[in-house]
This record gives structure tokens, C-alpha cells and sequence, in this order.
């Protein structure tokens, strides 16, 4: 049971094979065995998650069917949950949230029962999940490496299989990165896709209205495809003012098998190598697509410059950091003559020009995914690192025998990020070391039931979650 998915749980609840209460229960003797070890789960609600359950046992008898009705979650420490501390792993003392985050409130409309919140990096601001708080999270693989971050916790919870389901946020690859390196799919959605009023630090004053985080969104974590459509269907969709004037309805995947879809296939990036492994893996796939019967291609003139993608997904982070920088530390940003001293306090006149830039990136997206449906490309240049508390400066990546900036991480998750792209990652394989290795399926704008498509089609032909093999 502790690697059935979402769908199976939920549909093992409808046929009355186990109750909501006997489902919770079980969830919790998981973590209560295994987290003392991984240290996935930050907050703890159980008192609250038995007595929804009965609740949805009793909705059920009476003949109610939510999506997911009576199933087990958690989702990142992040997210307001009603009565619980939103801390972001900072220390010190913060009044519990008055109301939960839309995406929560529209996980529990569902059904869903939140057992608790996932461990994070501190302000959400690294690639491990480690904090004064709540301490480090483990990766269940190997418990001396880190499971990514900054949503590590809920990737950890979900591999280890406390959890079905999570939800995390993503904006340097806090979703992406994870996923990879704790062997489960995840799903960053097309920006603004999934409501993230309620997502923000402890300081920042909670409105009836909000608006999106640039080059940020909230997604689902899961052990398949399926389920990550699931939660996204659950999510979605406009909130506040704008929910009064429109609805949403995504475009429907017109593939029905691999053969149908048109695939570019990168796995060179100019700033960063890339791992052997992660490399023969992503060959591996494009081997398996072509023998599917997929249109495949391995080079466009259409795609977008790399380098000019992450070049402008490092600027634009910055700018939005130097937001809420303290006055000090802005003044000195304002003299400073690196790019991300001069990005952080860039004018409104340069913020401009760059989001016109942007404008034209998205075009030669669009441009692009008229020739393709799904560009496959490596999730992250390596598997799994060990831990490392160095100050940022000073932590280096081991790359097939030699160390690479610590800062190229996400050379490959931050290429959809200025332009909203959706991107649905998932295991493809193990390194030489046993660790997993992700890949991601990048559409168009609002292409997210394709990407969904392409991995769940992919998964059903060469398997999926891989520590349920173990």
C-alpha cells in the first residue's frame, strides 16, 4: 500500500477495500516509522487529518465522491494551512495562519485530507532542504545525499511513501530538481495556472487578493503521471476577481499515442555539461521514442538560445529579490558592477526592456512548438549530491570526475521559467550509483494536459516510479 498510487488509493476508497481512517492511519505509521530518518515532514496535523477522515468516511457513506475523497496529503511548509505556522524555516515565533492557501483550500474541497507540511530550505532560497527550523531532509535513495530543494521535503515524503501526493512550488527548479533527484514525477505548471494566494513568507501581510510570483508556480508531486493531472485538475484555475469573469478550460491533448507526438530532444547546454548518465538516459528515451514511431529531432534552428534563456531567468530572479532586500544591502547592490548586483537594482526602464525581451523569447517558443509538440531535455546536469553546508560561494557539484559551480544547478529547469512554460518531470532511469535520474517534457503555454500525456504514455511503456521496483 505504501507505493499504491493516488488514483489506486482513491479508487480502492470508492470500492469500500479500505476506509479514509484505515488510509490516514496508515500514512501516519509511515512517517512515524520511517521520518525520524528522512525528516520529510515538518509540521505534523494528525489530531486534524483522523478526525477529516472520519468525516470523509461519513461523506462517502452518504454518497459523496470528491476527486479525491479521503486521500492522505501533504503539502510544503510554504502554503497557509488553517491553524498551522507558516514559517518558510525561519526561526522565531509567527502567529498560526488564519485561512488556508487557495491551492490547500482547493485540495480539502476535493477531499483531500492534509496530513501535515513538508520540510523546505530556508526562504525557499536553496537546492537542499535544510533550515534552523526544522533541520535537514534526507534523500530516502541514499540518506547522506539531499533530496533537492526547495520543495526536498514533499519529494522526500512521496519516495519514501508516507505520501501519495504534495504539493510544492517551483522557481530555480524547487519542484524540478527534487523530482529528479528523489526519482518521482513532479509538474510545474503554465504560469499562473494554479493560484498561489496563501504562498508567501511568514512577514508578507496575507490580502484577499494577490498577484503571481513572476517566473514562480505551485505544482503537484506524485509517483505517476496520472496523479499529477489529478492534483492539477483539482488546482487550477482563476481566483479573485478574475475568477468571476473567466474559466478555465486547457486545450486537450489531441495525442493518443507516442507515435502522435512530434519530439525535440536537447541534451547539451552551453553554460553547463551534463552527466554521462543523465545523458545516455535521455538517448535511451529518444531510442525508445524512435522505435515508438515518434516524429524525433535532436536539433531546431526554432529553439530559443539557451544561454540567452538563462541569462534572462537569472536577471529577472534577481530584480524580484532585490524587491524586499534590506535598505543597506540594496544601496550597496545599486554600486556594485557584477550582474547580480546591477540585475538586483536594475530601473524600471531596464525591468522593461528586459520583459520585452522576454516577449520576444516567447514568440520563438510559439514559433517552435509549431514544429514540435514536447522538447525532452535533462531535468538537472547531475543526480543527487551529497549534503553541503558550505556557504553558497564555496559548494562546488562533482560532474563525471570534476567540480562545476554550485550556481549551474538550474541551467535546465530555469529554460521554461521566463516565458511560463509548463514542465512535467519524471524518472527515467538510475545513475551508476543507484540514484535516480529526471527528465522533463517542456510544452507551450497552456500545453499541460500534452506534457501530461507524453509522460503518462511514456511511463505505462517504460515504467515509471523506480524505488517500488526495489
Amino acid at each position: 500500500m505504501q507505493y499504491a498510487s493516488a488514483s489506486r488509493q482513491i479508487e480502492m476508497l470508492a470500492k469500500g477495500d479500505i476506509s479514509a481512517r484505515e488510509l490516514v492511519d496508515l500514512a501516519i505509521e509511515r512517517v512515524e516509522t520511517l521520518d525520524g530518518a528522512v525528516n520529510a515532514i515538518a509540521v505534523r496535523d494528525f489530531d486534524r487529518a483522523r478526525a477529516e477522515a472520519a468525516r470523509a468516511d461519513e461523506a462517502r457513506a452518504a454518497g459523496s465522491a470528491g476527486p479525491l475523497l479521503g486521500l492522505p496529503v501533504t503539502v510544503k511548509e510554504g502554503f497557509d494551512v488553517e491553524g498551522l505556522v507558516t514559517s518558510w524555516g525561519l526561526p522565531g515565533d509567527y502567529p498560526p495562519a488564519r485561512a488556508d492557501a487557495v491551492a490547500v483550500r482547493r485540495l480539502k474541497a476535493a477531499g483531500a485530507i492534509v496530513l501535515g507540511k513538508s520540510n523546505v530550505a530556508t526562504m525557499l532560497a536553496d537546492w537542499q532542504s535544510d533550515n534552523p527550523r526544522y533541520g535537514r531532509t534526507n534523500n530516502p535513495w541514499d540518506r547522506r545525499r539531499t533530496p533537492g530543494g526547495s520543495s526536498g521535503g514533499g519529494a522526500a515524503a512521496v519516495a519514501a511513501g508516507m505520501v501519495a501526493l504534495e504539493f510544492g512550488s517551483d522557481l530555480a527548479g524547487s519542484l524540478r530538481v527534487p523530482a529528479a533527484f528523489c526519482g518521482v514525477f513532479a509538474h510545474r505548471p503554465s504560469h499562473g495556472l494554479v493560484p498561489m494566494r496563501g504562498f508567501a513568507p511568514p512577514m508578507v501581510p496575507r490580502l484577499p487578493i494577490a498577484t503571481d510570483v513572476d517566473q514562480a508556480a505551485i505544482g503537484p508531486m506524485a509517483r505517476t503521471a496520472g496523479d499529477l493531472e489529478l492534483a492539477l485538475r483539482a488546482t487550477a484555475g482563476p481566483d479573485g476577481p478574475r475568477s468571476e469573469a473567466f474559466r478555465l478550460e486547457l486545450p486537450i491533448a489531441a495525442q493518443q499515442s507516442l507515435r502522435d507526438f512530434r519530439v525535440l530532444v536537447v541534451d547539451e547546454h552551453p553554460l553547463c555539461p551534463t552527466s554521462a548518465s543523465i545523458r545516455a538516459a535521455i538517448a535511451d528515451v529518444a531510442a525508445h521514442l524512435e522505435k515508438a514511431g515518434c516524429s524525433l529531432a535532436r536539433k531546431a534552428e526554432s529553439l530559443p538560445d539557451l544561454t540567452d534563456l538563462t541569462r534572462t531567468f537569472r536577471a529577472l530572479l534577481m530584480a524580484f529579490m532585490g524587491v524586499d532586500m534590506p535598505s543597506q544591502a540594496y544601496e550597496a547592490a545599486r554600486g556594485g558592477e557584477d550582474f547580480e548586483s546591477q540585475a538586483m537594482a536594475m530601473s524600471y526602464r531596464d525591468w522593461a526592456e528586459l520583459d520585452r525581451h522576454r516577449l520576444e523569447l516567447q514568440l520563438g517558443w510559439m514559433r517552435l512548438f509549431t514544429e514540435f509538440d514536447v522538447v525532452v531535455c535533462p531535468a538537472t546536469p547531475v543526480t543527487a549530491f551529497p549534503h553541503d553546508a558550505r556557504p553558497f560561494e564555496e559548494r562546488r557539484l562533482r560532474l563525471d570526475g570534476r567540480n562545476i559551480g554550485y550556481d549551474l544547478l538550474p541551467v535546465w529547469s530555469s529554460l521554461t521559467n521566463p516565458t511560463g512554460l509548463p514542465s512535467t518531470t519524471m524518472p527515467v532511469g538510475l545513475d551508476p550509483d543507484g540514484l535516480p535520474i529526471g527528465m522533463q517534457i517542456v510544452g507551450g503555454r497552456y500545453q499541460d494536459l500534452a506534457t501530461l500525456r507524453f509522460a503518462a504514455l511514456l511511463e505505462a511503456e517504460r515504467g515509471g516510479f523506480p524505488m517500488s521496483a526495489k
